[in-house]
Protein backbone atom coordinates (compact mmCIF):
# COMPACT_ATOMS: atom_id res chain seq x y z
CA UNK A 1 0.00 0.00 0.00
CA UNK A 2 1.07 3.38 -0.93
CA UNK A 3 1.07 6.18 1.48
CA UNK A 4 1.83 9.75 0.40
CA UNK A 5 2.59 12.42 3.01
CA UNK A 6 2.65 15.84 2.34
CA UNK A 7 4.14 18.80 4.60
CA UNK A 8 5.07 22.44 4.48
CA UNK A 9 1.46 24.23 3.79
CA UNK A 10 1.03 27.13 6.21
CA UNK A 11 -0.67 30.97 6.60
CA UNK A 12 1.62 33.29 4.35
CA UNK A 13 1.67 36.79 3.01
CA UNK A 14 1.20 37.26 -0.93
CA UNK A 15 4.84 37.52 -2.15
CA UNK A 16 6.04 35.15 0.12
CA UNK A 17 7.23 31.36 -0.41
CA UNK A 18 6.72 28.24 0.61
CA UNK A 19 8.09 24.60 0.29
CA UNK A 20 5.82 21.76 0.32
CA UNK A 21 6.61 18.10 0.64
CA UNK A 22 5.74 14.98 0.06
CA UNK A 23 7.33 11.59 1.30
CA UNK A 24 6.46 8.34 -0.19
CA UNK A 25 5.91 4.68 1.87
CA UNK A 26 5.08 1.46 0.90
CA UNK A 27 6.70 1.56 -2.57
CA UNK A 28 9.74 3.15 -4.36
CA UNK A 29 8.01 5.74 -6.27
CA UNK A 30 11.75 6.31 -8.74
CA UNK A 31 9.75 4.62 -11.53
CA UNK A 32 6.58 6.60 -11.33
CA UNK A 33 5.13 10.43 -12.60
CA UNK A 34 4.61 12.58 -9.52
CA UNK A 35 2.44 15.48 -9.45
CA UNK A 36 1.08 18.26 -7.11
CA UNK A 37 -2.82 19.46 -7.25
CA UNK A 38 -4.73 21.60 -5.86
CA UNK A 39 -8.49 22.55 -4.71
CA UNK A 40 -9.97 25.56 -3.56
CA UNK A 41 -13.46 25.60 -1.56
CA UNK A 42 -15.71 25.04 -3.95
CA UNK A 43 -13.72 24.69 -7.05
CA UNK A 44 -12.66 21.73 -8.82
CA UNK A 45 -9.76 20.04 -7.72
CA UNK A 46 -6.80 21.23 -10.52
CA UNK A 47 -3.36 20.47 -11.60
CA UNK A 48 -0.56 22.75 -10.44
CA UNK A 49 2.45 20.42 -11.65
CA UNK A 50 3.97 17.28 -12.44
CA UNK A 51 7.44 15.27 -13.22
CA UNK A 52 8.50 12.53 -14.80
CA UNK A 53 10.13 9.99 -13.20
CA UNK A 54 13.59 10.92 -13.89
CA UNK A 55 12.92 14.63 -13.36
CA UNK A 56 14.15 15.28 -17.11
CA UNK A 57 10.59 16.20 -17.82
CA UNK A 58 8.57 19.04 -15.74
CA UNK A 59 5.00 20.72 -16.86
CA UNK A 60 3.14 23.20 -15.05
CA UNK A 61 -0.10 24.88 -14.80
CA UNK A 62 0.11 28.57 -16.53
CA UNK A 63 -1.06 29.89 -13.45
CA UNK A 64 2.48 29.18 -11.75
CA UNK A 65 4.56 28.71 -14.41
CA UNK A 66 7.31 30.84 -13.17
CA UNK A 67 6.25 30.70 -9.99
CA UNK A 68 6.54 27.27 -8.83
CA UNK A 69 9.23 24.30 -9.62
CA UNK A 70 8.66 21.16 -8.94
CA UNK A 71 11.86 18.53 -8.42
CA UNK A 72 11.83 15.33 -6.55
CA UNK A 73 14.80 13.24 -5.03
CA UNK A 74 14.08 9.11 -5.78
CA UNK A 75 16.42 8.44 -3.57
CA UNK A 76 14.50 10.28 -0.45
CA UNK A 77 11.45 9.03 -2.23
CA UNK A 78 9.83 12.67 -2.27
CA UNK A 79 8.75 15.25 -4.39
CA UNK A 80 8.87 19.22 -3.54
CA UNK A 81 6.98 22.32 -4.78
CA UNK A 82 9.27 25.39 -4.47
CA UNK A 83 6.28 28.01 -4.21
CA UNK A 84 7.88 31.79 -4.55
CA UNK A 85 5.51 34.66 -5.29
CA UNK A 86 2.58 33.22 -3.54
CA UNK A 87 -0.37 35.30 -4.82
CA UNK A 88 -3.96 35.12 -3.00
CA UNK A 89 -5.33 32.74 -5.68
CA UNK A 90 -3.03 30.08 -4.73
CA UNK A 91 -4.99 29.58 -1.15
CA UNK A 92 -5.92 25.89 -1.13
CA UNK A 93 -5.19 22.64 -0.49
CA UNK A 94 -2.29 21.47 -2.26
CA UNK A 95 -2.46 17.39 -2.65
CA UNK A 96 0.71 15.14 -4.05
CA UNK A 97 -0.60 11.93 -6.49
CA UNK A 98 1.53 9.34 -7.89
CA UNK A 99 0.95 8.20 -11.49
CA UNK A 100 1.71 4.20 -11.34
CA UNK A 101 1.07 3.65 -15.42
CA UNK A 102 3.14 5.56 -16.64
CA UNK A 103 6.53 7.26 -15.44
CA UNK A 104 8.35 9.02 -18.33
CA UNK A 105 5.82 11.14 -19.20
CA UNK A 106 2.90 13.73 -17.05
CA UNK A 107 -0.46 13.83 -17.38
CA UNK A 108 -2.68 16.46 -15.76
CA UNK A 109 -5.95 14.80 -14.98
CA UNK A 110 -6.76 13.09 -11.42
CA UNK A 111 -8.75 10.74 -12.58
CA UNK A 112 -5.09 8.89 -14.10
CA UNK A 113 -3.44 9.15 -10.78
CA UNK A 114 -3.73 6.42 -8.20
CA UNK A 115 -2.04 7.59 -4.77
CA UNK A 116 -3.09 10.32 -3.38
CA UNK A 117 -1.48 12.14 0.21
CA UNK A 118 -4.43 13.40 2.46
CA UNK A 119 -2.92 17.50 1.46
CA UNK A 120 -2.04 20.18 2.96
CA UNK A 121 -3.44 23.64 3.33
CA UNK A 122 -1.98 26.97 1.98
CA UNK A 123 -3.08 30.13 2.89
CA UNK A 124 -2.09 33.02 1.79
CA UNK A 125 -3.53 36.52 2.92
CA UNK A 126 -3.35 39.85 1.15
Amino acid sequence: QVQLVESGGELVQAGGSLRLSCVGSGRTLGGDAMAWFRQAPGKEREFVSGISWSGGKKVYAESVKGRFTISRDNAKNTVSLQMNSLKTEDTAVYYCAADLDVGFFVRSTPDSYDYWGQGTQVTVSS
